[in-house]
């Protein structure tokens, strides 16, 4: 999300060091999340796929809500480089630091996955052999996308203070509603990369999400762009 997206304005100027920290430690903890909880449930779910999920999706979308009301009024809670890019191409982010947030973005989130491999006692260096193959995959990525940039803007302009709620509540559904589980995010699609568990993704699979995640989120942009113009003095 953006700063606008913040329920309440930081207390002081945030530096540059913090504002990145923030994204790095925030795509982390979603990370974290998302493959522990997957873990979890599938391990106390004995072998059923749908227990497991709703256990990895309602964790999911609390956790996200959560942290993007933490770290929305440091960074703005983008987590995602997709996000980024669309805030940069709206120009409420420079180029440069758009380039840095997606750099710790997939940093973070490597270190979420390993992070949540340490605390289920797995081995911390994993590739994931869990294929996602196929045009419905990859255009689910970018329904999902899509819909998530929707949720973004639109509650951005107009309910920003519901912003957290309805973003977590957003990927909540999406999981649910699209074949591929709603990554929603190319740096999460890169972490989970590195998960040979309920919640990765074979490598061979990621170029796949990521374009229909980008194309997602530019159609999107577009849309919303002539649907809630900005505002002229």
């Amino acid at each position: 999300m953006s700063d606008e997206a913040s329920l309440e304005p930081p207390l002081e100027p945030v530096s540059l060091s913090r504002r990145l920290a923030a994204e790095a430690l925030g795509t982390a903890m979603l990370l974290a999340v998302v493959v522990g909880s997957g873990i979890m449930g599938e391990r106390l779910a004995g072998g059923n796929d749908a227990i497991a999920l709703i256990a990895n999706t309602l964790a999911t979308g609390a956790g996200l809500t959560v942290l993007i009301v933490v770290f929305g009024p440091l960074s703005g809670a983008h987590f995602n480089p997709a996000v980024t890019l669309v805030f940069a191409l709206r120009r409420e982010i420079g180029a440069g630091l758009a380039a840095a947030y997606a750099l710790v973005q997939a940093v973070g989130g490597i270190a979420g996955v390993w992070a949540a491999h340490a605390m289920f006692a797995e081995p911390v260096w994993q590739v994931s052999a869990k294929l996602r193959a196929g045009p419905s995959q990859m255009f689910s990525e970018a329904v999902a996308t899509f819909g998530l940039i929707v949720t973004i803007l639109g509650c951005v302009r107009l309910r920003p203070a519901f912003t957290p709620m309805a973003v977590g509540l957003y990927i909540t559904a999406a999981y649910w509603f699209t074949a591929s589980t709603s990554f929603a995010n190319p740096a999460v699609t890169l972490a989970r990369c590195l998960s040979n568990t309920f919640a990765g993704i074979a490598p061979a699979s990621a170029p796949g999400f990521v374009a229909g995640q980008l194309a997602g989120a530019l159609a999107a942009a577009a849309l919303m762009a002539w649907l809630l113009p900005t505002r002229r003095a």
